[in-house]
């Protein structure tokens, strides 16, 4: 449901990581985007950070201890893990991808059977659009959902932690929190990202420009900061940088130092620009060319955006479409919210789309 109208938007993706020893869930993320680097590296977060302050958040009194650096990845071959987001990332990090074998999707076993267990509960929640359209027969999801992004996120987080890590799991015969306390035990804990805000920035996507006398430009917004004077001066002797940048907040990106030793914010030059995504971006610049506009430039873009913005709000409650492009928007400049690794993604059938969810190949493991 939308936060605001309380009327349905459509269905989300979900993205997992299992801990293959415990068959504790080390991270999640929950999102109307699309699998992508973004969000791998979201997933990555939440499972290399202490999530005690993300159960505060959410007003949650559970535990959930797991959290640490991956030294190993296993991964499907989806294209979202194959990008040189993930692959700078997880060299720097010192993690090791494994991709499942084409062809051969008992690989896949352990993350399958997790899928198949979450979307079992998930399809008890009003609103489910089930596995299958002989399950959902005259079922009305859009008139019996009533939950939000928000509150669907939160059902899961306490899902995993109060109820899934403490039932017996049928592939290990113990609860999933025990066996992680007992590899803790006798192995120790494992390597924890010092700044979950800084390992995000890590595996955001990837993109390279030369800098030029007023910054950077990137899809026609220029971006400067006084740091970058030095390298404006010498820049005829600079390669190309090496760029990240969150596709949820435009304002800032984050620019590799030519010693490769981290990464600096750069805000956009214009301060006073408000935080949009890449998604509105690029619907702007769409209306814009359609409009008849040959040239297309910063001024236009973020003006289009704000009418844009206006229109979608109005629309909001007449419109799925344009509900769901609302909860897509950049509300606020927020640096990237720290959470969390990566693995394979449930496809959900969304509006205008004829994807249809991917059923597990294994059965489901139950609690």
């Amino acid at each position: 449901m939308d936060e605001i109208s309380r009327l349905p938007v459509g269905r989300p993706w979900l993205t997992v990581a299992i801990d293959v020893y415990s068959r504790c869930i080390a991270g999640f993320l929950v999102s109307f985007e699309a699998p992508s680097a973004t969000s791998v590296g979201l997933c990555l977060a939440h499972t290399g950070a202490e999530k005690r302050a993300y159960l505060e958040g959410l007003a949650l009194d559970t535990e959930w201890p797991m959290a640490g650096v991956p030294r190993l990845l296993h991964l499907d071959n989806a294209s979202e893990f194959h990008g040189e987001a993930l692959a700078r990332g997880c060299q720097q990090h010192g993690i090791s991808l494994e991709y499942r074998p084409k062809g051969q999707p008992h690989f896949g076993g352990v993350i399958e059977r997790l899928i198949g267990t979450l979307m079992g509960l998930v399809h008890d929640l009003p609103g489910t659009t089930f596995s299958n359209p002989a399950e959902h027969g005259t079922y009305d999801s859009d008139a019996a959902a009533v939950l939000t992004l928000s509150e669907l996120e939160h059902w899961l987080a306490l899902a995993i932690s109060g109820r899934y890590h403490h039932e017996v799991h049928e592939g290990i015969m113990e609860p999933p929190l025990t066996r992680w306390k007992r590899g803790i035990a006798e192995n120790g804990n494992p390597r924890t990202a010092g700044n979950s805000r800084e390992f995000l920035v890590d595996f955001l996507p990837v993109m390279r420009r030369t800098i030029q006398r007023d910054g950077f430009t990137l899809d026609h917004i220029t971006y400067y900061s006084d740091i970058l004077r030095p390298w404006i001066a010498n820049r005829d002797r600079c390669r190309s940088f090496l760029i990240r940048r969150d596709p949820r907040d435009l304002s800032q990106i984050f620019v590799l130092e030519p010693d490769g030793r981290g990464y600096v914010t750069v805000p956009c030059r214009r301060l006073e620009r408000p935080g949009i995504s890449l998604f509105e971006h690029r619907q702007a610049v769409r209306m814009i060319k359609a409009g008849g506009r040959a040239q297309v430039d910063e001024e236009v873009i973020f003006r289009t955006v704000e009418q844009q913005r206006g229109l979608v709000k109005a629309a909001a409650r007449k419109s799925r479409a344009a509900r769901r492009q609302l909860a897509r928007q950049t509300p606020t400049c927020e640096a990237p919210v720290d959470r969390v690794v990566a693995v394979p993604t449930i496809e959900n059938k969304s509006d205008g789309d004829d994807q249809t969810t991917v059923s597990p190949p294994f059965p489901v493991e139950r609690w």
